[in-house]
């Protein structure tokens, strides 16, 4: 996929001394959802001019984490794939209600992707998968009494209680092998170290999910991948609006008033190499992306492991370590970004020229692509996971081509048909993994092209930490400045959700701004009789 539309390399970066109040500007530094949502909430709660809206990316792409790029003949590449849901993610469909669809611009991009769920309704039949290649009973969440009630009692522990514990400080041993935590975790990439107060949340927030989470009924899968489906129409907006992309330009501090109150006067920048510094404008505002749970990502190939990056290799960090030293109303990195260990994981994703592998895939699970779900292989050594959307899943991909994605949590693990750790493994080696997961003959394969990405900070948000570690949008003694991120703290909110990022934009820019518009507020699910009836009829299977 070509990209090179994304760069504005050419284009000199607009400065500003001290505009009238409708020549306020904005700059907003890194293209992630959080700031592409954050750019069209200005305009369109806000209104601003688009053109006085400028975003900074270090990166030769925009979208951040929600990325799509590569071919057919190279291969595709997606780091992740993000759950949506249309019970949940209040924020989101509210942004996207107003964004036009890229291949139907009569109705909305939120339109679009509920009527494409009327077609192709999730409904996995084959949500676990055991060591002997058979699909393990998920109507039972294989609880024990004692499995209840700490689940119970963690749930209903107050976030002070939980403080730093991990999930394995409030569950015992045997309920990491339960059908419920197989789905849960493989669902939503939790793992037994990470954050009791985390896990606590993801049962509020998606209890209505746990009713249906071995069907993953309520999950609403975009039309492509979501680079395609979600980023693209939200920048051919805001280019549309006039907002300006400047690309290859890394940000590495911010000069401010030496008062109490934080105020940016300036941008430093690192931009194609060459250092600059940006003016701010006295009524000008800063959003800055802090952290990044792609951060040092790396790609493999058929015949090389991806390499192990660190945070020597990172450029998101480095700016919020120097904004918080001495600022503790800015959070706290170190929890998030000290312990690569725990928050690493692969995933890879598959081209295919053969449709053999999408055929017996479908006669083993009972499900057409794009109507299941993850296939978890429970036993397998690496925890691995696959999922076969709909074709295509890129909006160029040629009709004779299939696409799909996967992922596992215990990448340091040896495999059970390869004898090397997947952190260690080529494309071909993980193929080959596969097939012995669902014994197939490895022919089945032969022609694929499997391009696998480690991600050490994929989990970093999950990490155990205390509610001072992540700032508010809008930390408290700033005039004119915002963060916007997986890493500031919204009460009651989930983080690895494309609703979070969008919600803290809209925080960030609705406070910024003193917008008189209210945010979509976080649906109680959790508090409706209905839905704990039914979860706890759930738990007692």
């Amino acid at each position: 996929m070509d990209h090179s539309e994304n760069s504005v390399r050419s284009q000199p970066i607009q400065t500003s001394t001290a505009p009238a109040e409708n020549q306020r500007k904005a700059w907003l530094v890194g293209a992630g959802i959080g700031s592409l949502s954050a750019a069209a909430f200005m305009i369109r709660d806000g209104g601003m001019t688009g053109s006085n809206i400028t975003i900074l990316e270090a990166t030769p792409l925009l979208g951040g984490s929600l990325d799509g790029a590569g071919d057919p003949e190279k291969g595709y590449s997606l780091r992740g794939g993000r759950m949506l849901t249309s019970d949940n993610y209040e924020c989101t469909w509210d942004l996207f209600r107003t964004i036009p669809s890229l291949t139907n611009p009569a109705i909305s991009v939120h339109d679009e992707t509920m009527a494409f769920n009327t077609v192709y309704r999730a409904h996995s039949m084959a949500r676990l998968v055991d060591r002997r290649r058979a699909k393990v009973p998920v109507a039972s969440m294989g609880f024990s009494m004692t499995d209840r009630l700490e689940l119970l009692k963690l749930s209903n522990a107050s976030e002070e209680e939980l403080g730093t514990d991990c999930i394995t400080d409030w569950l015992s041993p045997a309920f990491f092998e339960t059908e419920f935590w197989f789905m849960w975790v493989t669902t939503f990439a939790f793992q037994p170290w990470h954050s009791a107060v985390e896990f606590k949340r993801y049962l509020h927030r998606f209890m209505l999910e746990f009713s249906r989470i071995e069907t993953l009924a309520g999950v609403k899968r975009t039309v492509f991948n979501q680079y395609d489906s979600l980023v693209t129409p939200l920048v051919a907006w805001l280019r549309g609006h006039g907002v300006q992309f400047v690309t290859g330009c890394t940000v590495t501090d911010l000069d401010h008033d030496a008062t109490g109150i934080f105020n940016v006067t300036g941008i430093r920048c690192q931009r194609d190499g060459k250092p600059e510094i940006i003016a701010v404008g006295v009524d000008d505002l800063v959003i800055v992306q802090n952290g990044s749970m792609t951060d040092a990502s790396s790609l493999g190939s058929m015949t090389r492991a991806p390499d192990k990056k660190t945070k020597a290799d990172s450029t998101s960090w480095a700016l919020w370590e120097k904004l918080a030293q001495g600022r503790p109303e800015f959070g706290n990195p170190a929890p998030f970004n000290s312990t690569i260990a725990q928050s690493a994981w692969q995933s890879f994703t598959v081209t295919l020229k053969n449709p053999a592998f999408f055929a017996a895939m479908q006669q083993f699970s009972g499900n057409e692509a794009g109507t299941g779900g993850l296939v978890t292989f429970k036993d397998s050594n690496w925890l691995m996971s696959i999922v076969l959307a709909h074709q295509p899943h890129f909006a160029a991909q040629p009709a004779d081509v299939q696409v799909f994605w996967g992922y596992a949590l215990l990448t340091d693990r040896i495999g059970d048909f390869v004898a090397k750790a997947m952190d260690d493994c080529t494309g071909a080696e993980i193929l080959h993994e596969l097939a012995g997961h669902l014994r197939l003959d490895p022919a089945t394969l032969a022609t694929a092209n499997c391009i696998p990405c480690r991600m050490p900070y994929i989990t970093s948000m999950f990490m155990p930490r205390s509610r001072t570690d992540r700032p508010l949008p809008v930390p408290p003694n700033t005039r004119n400045f915002a963060f916007v991120s997986q890493f500031v703290e919204i009460p009651d909110d989930v983080v690895f959700t494309v609703e979070y990022s969008v919600r803290a934009a809209q925080m960030a820019v609705y406070r910024l701004l003193g917008i008189d518009r209210a945010i979509p507020p976080i649906t109680p699910h959790d508090k409706s009789v209905q839905v704990q009836i039914k979860a706890l009829i759930k738990a007692f299977r």
